[in-house]
């Protein structure tokens, strides 16, 4: 397969020191034991060595994925043999600032990712109630920032916005501030998919980290947004629809 807007990740990898994956994890339904064995092997096939290599899982708040949970999350074979690392966000030693979003909020992002020499992300795209779509620079901001900064992102001032809603990128200042953080804590290529409600691949979204993400992006929406020609007449509905503005959100989990 061919990246979006990017050189393969072998050449990428090329005369780089060291690289750093970040993953989902166990509360989301991305397919690790699936993508990573190519990305490993196209790492390692690039002259980067397994011992240089560094899985770093996106935790956000929630607790560390460890022992036999690791291994279900991405495989035994892999967790025995990579290095396979948790995000604290609550460990400011664990933190750098790479910049400031909103009003001069600080913008702390782990240490390992923003010092690693190649950078890929991973994950899933769905619609997301704040987000307007995962994946992405999601997989930085919540995914492996501080706690002190996610107290904003998850912040009245945020989630009240008009934009900050369901399948929503352009002008929404959620989508906004997770471009700024990756763009100053830097991301080198990503590998996103999209799945169907079996949680079965439909789609591999790989390359640049704005370009390949939006193509998932436009390709989900097709399946997912509803544009309504006018809002339902009040006499069949005393309730304005789930995203009445222009899109009807699907019955999906948020987070």
């Amino acid at each position: 397969m061919k990246p979006t807007a990017s050189a393969p990740l072998l050449d990428l990898a090329r005369d780089k020191r060291d690289a750093i994956i970040v993953i989902s994890d166990i509360t989301r339904p991305v397919p690790n034991a699936l993508i990573l064995p190519p990305i490993l092997a196209q790492l390692e096939g690039g002259g980067i060595p397994r011992s240089k290599i560094t899985i770093l899982i996106a935790t956000g708040i929630h607790r560390p994925n460890e022992g036999n949970e690791l291994e279900r999350l991405v495989g035994k074979e892999i967790a025995s043999r990579y290095r396979v690392i948790n995000h604290f966000s609550k460990d400011d030693q664990d933190m750098v600032l790479v910049g400031h979003i909103g009003d001069g909020v600080p913008a702390y992002v782990n240490k390992h990712y923003v010092t690693s020499d190649l950078k890929i992300l991973t994950g899933f795209i769905e619609p997301h109630m704040w987000a307007g779509f995962s994946g992405g620079r999601k997989s930085i901001l919540p995914g492996i920032s501080s706690v002190r900064t996610l107290e904003f992102m998850h912040g009245p001032e945020m989630v009240a916005h008009s934009q900050t809603r369901y399948g929503v990128l352009q002008g929404n200042p959620f989508h906004e501030a997770g471009l700024a953080i990756m763009q100053q804590a830097g991301a080198d290529f990503i590998v996103n998919v999209t799945l169907d409600t079996s949680k079965e691949v439909t789609g591999v979204f790989a390359g640049h980290p704005v370009k390949a993400h939006q193509a998932g992006v436009d390709f989900l929406s097709r399946f997912c947004v509803r544009k309504l020609e006018a809002l339902p007449s009040t006499a069949t509905s005393t309730r304005p629809p789930r995203g009445s503005r222009g899109f009807r959100a699907p019955p999906v989990r948020a987070g």
